[in-house]
């Protein structure tokens, strides 16, 4: 796979001449609707993507909502159509339908330069009959989100056969949602020499194994990242081996993370922490090598999923762990090996945040710190913690809940069925919805924590793929 990254020209001129739709291999027609939409230069990913994308190539790009992605993917697969032929020729799969929406409108939009064009959104939450009317009388694009995808595919209304374009919009976000079965799936039906074209704000396992399975020697292109340096931000604090738990509250109360790490030498400094921080009111759950594999996944997906503030940890517990948007990492003990130390603190500030490592040093633990100051080549960055302010705060409340649905895979149940119900008959929009999870007997799925009674109540008394199910809120 080519990594591409874009370089930043010298000059405003320059930058000007290099982001301009007019070097791009565009017709008359797409450069004027442009010009009318006021897209008069090229945003960074656009700069960078298009040319791939145009030149036929697949394409994984690191791009964020707002960074003008959608016109990227958008004019190359507008530019891969034929207008005359009335068949499904492109699709972008979206994790959401409000996103969708949005998507099947900003397409709509770049293609007012040909008459003609028809554009279709396939989301969950509206009746199917009239979704595959609209393709019987012929679409050149669909947009929509996985479940529904399938559900058309699986009837038979939705045909794939003339396809050249496959979109995958915030693709991390579908992953995280336990869409990648049903990404698979919809990719398997596509002609093999289709372009695709993947975009994700953050490069979690599972992207790396679509474009290993989906893409053809895709480019990647990923923009240089911001606040490159400092993304780190460490402190040390000195304690009594007495006070170290309760100093962990104390940081927690001030700093006020919404997702904390913290790693403990041994299991029963876990048990002991775990202990404090719920007296104290604190959301933390604990991983150590007593838990059965269920009940640590179980820990994993409420910790990820924003469900429980502090995961306390040792190191052995929490191998292989990789949390997206992990605010702060607490030192509980200062470990001897200056290595696993960087590991350790190196679980927060990815991609373009920032990260507080925060570590409680005792008496006996200076020289663990010179080890890993002389391995870090830093001056340690010492701090007090009577000079703390807020510490008498209350803990910060979890922002959503997980809601324990007995059925999974089993039960042929799909995330996209979970967002439909919750999204559809229920009420709710899918920005009160977090993660879903599926495995073989239940399914977990993160709400906003203001809905979570009220979510159970709802899936309570109606039906999941026609039957009834049972769900409880996890405890946390």
């Amino acid at each position: 796979m080519n990594t591409i990254t874009p370089a930043i020209p010298s000059s405003a001129s320059a930058n000007t001449a290099e982001s301009s739709f007019h070097t791009l291999p565009l017709s008359a027609d797409m450069l004027a609707t442009l010009q009318q939409l006021e897209y008069l230069t090229m945003t960074p990913i656009q700069a960078a993507s298009l040319p791939i994308a145009l030149d036929g190539h697949d394409l994984i790009a690191q791009a964020k909502t707002g960074s003008g992605k959608t016109a990227a993917f958008g004019l190359t697969l507008l530019n891969n159509l034929n207008p005359r032929r009335f068949a499904v020729q492109a699709l972008v799969l979206c994790p959401t339908r409000e996103l969708a929406e949005q998507v099947t409108q900003e397409i709509r939009r770049l293609a007012r330069f040909a008459d003609n064009i028809k554009i279709l959104s396939l989301c969950g939450g509206t009746p199917l009959r009239p979704q595959a009317a609209s393709l019987e009388h012929g679409v050149h694009i669909v947009v929509g989100t996985p479940g529904r995808i399938i559900d058309h595919l699986s009837r038979g209304s939705l045909q794939l056969d003339a396809l050249n374009t496959l979109v995958l919009d915030e693709a991390d976000r579908m992953l995280d949602m336990g869409f990648y079965d049903d990404i698979a799936s919809v990719a398997k039906q596509c002609p093999a020499g289709r372009q695709t074209l993947l975009f994700s704000a953050t490069y979690p396992e599972g992207i790396a194994r679509l474009a290993s399975q989906f893409l053809r020697h895709p480019q990647e292109v990923k923009l240089p990242e911001q606040h490159q340096d400092d993304k780190i931000r460490q402190r040390f604090y000195e304690v009594t081996d007495r006070e170290r738990l309760k100093a962990v509250a104390v940081l927690l109360k001030h700093y006020r993370p919404i997702s904390t790490l913290a790693f403990c030498n041994t299991k029963q400094q876990c048990r002991d922490l775990l202990e404090v921080l719920h007296a104290q009111g604190f959301h933390a759950l604990t991983l150590n090598g007593d838990l059965e594999q269920r009940e640590r996944d179980q820990v994993l997906i409420q910790f990820a999923n924003r469900s429980c503030s502090v995961l306390v940890a040792t190191d052995v517990a929490a191998r292989g762990l990789d949390i997206a948007q992990l605010e702060a990492v607490i030192n509980v003990d200062i470990t001897p090996d200056p290595e696993i130390h960087i590991h350790r603190i190196g679980r927060t500030g990815r991609a373009d945040e920032n990260g507080w490592a925060l570590s409680l040093v005792g008496p006996a633990e200076q020289r663990r710190v010179s080890a890993i100051a002389q391995q870090m080549n830093i001056d340690p960055d010492w701090h007090s913690l009577a000079a703390l302010q807020n510490t008498d705060a209350a803990p910060l409340t979890p922002p959503m809940a997980t809601l324990l649905i007995l059925g999974g895979r089993k039960d042929k149940i799909r995330p996209g069925d979970v967002l439909g119900a919750l999204t559809g008959e229920a009420g709710f929009n899918a920005e009160q919805v977090g993660k879903i999870t599926v495995t073989d007997q239940t399914t977990f799925v993160a709400v906003t924590r203001d809905i979570a009674r009220d979510a159970v109540r709802k899936l309570s008394a109606g039906k999941l793929k026609g039957k009834p199910v049972k769900v409880r809120i996890l405890k946390d």
